[in-house]
């Protein structure tokens, strides 16, 4: 079986090497790999352009979508493996990942880390969900960690170029429309750089909203975290002692699953670790007000045909 490994990248600074490094040490190599460079300023095409057995197309201006589009159309072969290359892949992420799809499956979803480099960044990790909280036939895969089958993505319609962001839950929502064979592979593992900031923490969350909004994804999921913020207010402000008890047990229980892994992520630390008690909550609020500005915005666009 034949694969063609592809991505999409734009200013990856650093993290371009770790993903070189990653590639070289594959346990099974790609037949292929294809990068789509959007137009990178830092070094990242050049980098790119060094490494040894790459092709690498330069696309200025395109979106993730059109990046993934090109580096598909461009890719040889009929088995394609996709993530980012300011990723970095487990040694055995492309062999596990193929292994599904060499068993019949159309799509095998793999799995993704966050790879933290400061205590802000292990807090933001603590929001992200681990493998086994996930139910394996209802898993989403993100674009970081996943591989189909040619004939799965032309049947998907592609990635949609004119969404900026979400572009890759939309093909999934698409996959689950279609009834295509899609199998969770959560050992084949990529790690992705945390957000160093607040700022880009916001940005990252109200865009991955926005695409939501464009695309007329989770409309349920984001009235209900609407509601619940614009209501909670009120309540407090009108309960008693049994209803403000009943709002407290409410967001603990909302914010125990990061607050257990807060609790897990800095064991032998016992002042981050009681810094993040308080930390991952706030920033759960945070992200949550990045996601509702960001649905917001992406109403206001109006939704994609």
């Amino acid at each position: 079986m034949k694969v063609s490994l592809v991505g999409t990248v734009k200013n990856a600074g650093n993290a371009v090497d770790a993903f070189l490094r990653s590639l070289r040490a594959q346990t099974r190599a790609p037949d292929e790999v294809v990068i789509v460079d959007g137009g990178s300023t830092d070094g990242t095409l050049e980098a790119l352009e060094a490494a040894e057995g790459i092709t690498v197309i330069s696309e200025p201006g395109a979106n993730i979508a059109r990046g993934r589009n090109v580096a598909i159309r461009a890719a040889a072969h009929g088995v394609i493996a996709v993530t980012d290359p300011d990723c970095a892949m487990a040694p055995d992420w492309l062999e596990r990942i193929v292994a599904p799809l060499d068993g019949g499956a159309d799509v095998a979803m793999g799995f993704y880390r966050p790879a933290p480099a400061s205590f802000f960044e292990a807090c933001a990790a603590t929001l992200v969900k681990e493998a086994d909280e996930f139910d394996d036939n209802s898993f989403m895969p993100s674009a970081r960690s996943v591989a189909f089958r040619r004939e799965a993505i032309e049947a998907a319609g592609g990635y949609p170029e004119d969404l900026d962001f979400g572009e890759d839950m939309s093909v999934n929502h698409r996959w689950r429309e279609l009834g295509l064979r899609m199998e969770f592979v959560p050992e084949a593992l990529v790690w992705w750089p945390v957000r160093p900031t607040l700022a880009a923490t916001w940005r990252q969350y109200a865009n991955y909203a926005e695409g939501d909004a464009v695309a007329g994804m989770h409309p349920r999921r984001h009235a209900l975290r609407a509601s619940v913020y614009l209501a909670a207010p009120r309540l407090w402000r009108r309960g008693g002692k049994v209803r403000r008890a009943a709002l407290l047990t409410a967001a603990f229980l909302y914010a125990y699953r990061p607050i257990n892994r807060a609790w897990r992520t800095f064991e032998g630390r016992p002042l981050d670790r009681a810094t993040s008690m308080f930390a991952v909550p706030a920033l759960m609020a945070f992200v949550d007000a990045a996601k509702l500005t960001g649905y917001v915005r992406g109403r206001m666009r109006g939704r994609r045909p």
